[in-house]
């Protein structure tokens, strides 16, 4: 053994190079066109971060944010059906995910699929119990299938939980 402290150096030196060639690794095209789809989202420009975040999924199929993202502009673009498939493979990839229910449900109640609607909302107040968007969004769909009582409980709930417009919500529609 040459000498121990030279060696430990060497050791040290070596392993924060390959940190440092890791960290500065030239990105992957998957996370290029993320990015790029990312920056049209913000931008407004949902028709292009779908076709962006598509690239990304043809890359890598189970990229849970691409999947994420793709079906959050798909709803914003009105194309709900799509939104449901992106949103249901992002589910089945992570199922404790309550925005993906959150997104679906709102989905479903936009094309007048309550029942389903009502189905996602429960999911996300079973993984997350205090989701005041999530009784405020039930409360929606009760009401759309004549739950009134059940649609007050949700908003009076919501409203408890902090939610500033159930209040609103409540009087206009005379919840008592």
């Amino acid at each position: 053994m040459r000498h121990p402290l030279l060696f430990l150096a060497f050791l040290i030196t070596a392993h924060l190079s390959a940190q440092y060639l890791v960290d500065n690794a030239a990105p992957k095209p998957a996370d290029e066109f993320y990015r790029a789809g990312e920056k049209a989202q913000r931008s407004g420009d949902h028709r292009t971060a779908v076709v962006l975040y598509g690239q990304v999924l043809e890359l890598e199929a189970e990229h849970i944010n691409a999947l994420l993202q793709r079906g959050f502009c798909h709803s914003m673009l009105k194309e709900y059906e799509m939104a449901i498939t992106d949103l249901t493979a992002a589910i089945a990839l992570k199922p404790e995910n309550a925005w993906a229910y959150t997104s679906r449900g709102s989905a479903f109640a936009k094309l007048g699929q309550h029942d389903k609607a009502i189905a996602d909302f429960d999911r996300v107040i079973q993984l997350d119990p205090k989701n005041e968007e999530a009784y405020n969004n039930r409360g929606w769909s009760r009401k759309a299938l004549g739950d009134t009582d059940g649609a007050c409980a949700d908003w009076r709930t919501s409203q408890r939980m902090g939610n500033a417009e159930a209040r609103i919500i409540l009087k206009n529609n005379h919840c008592k």
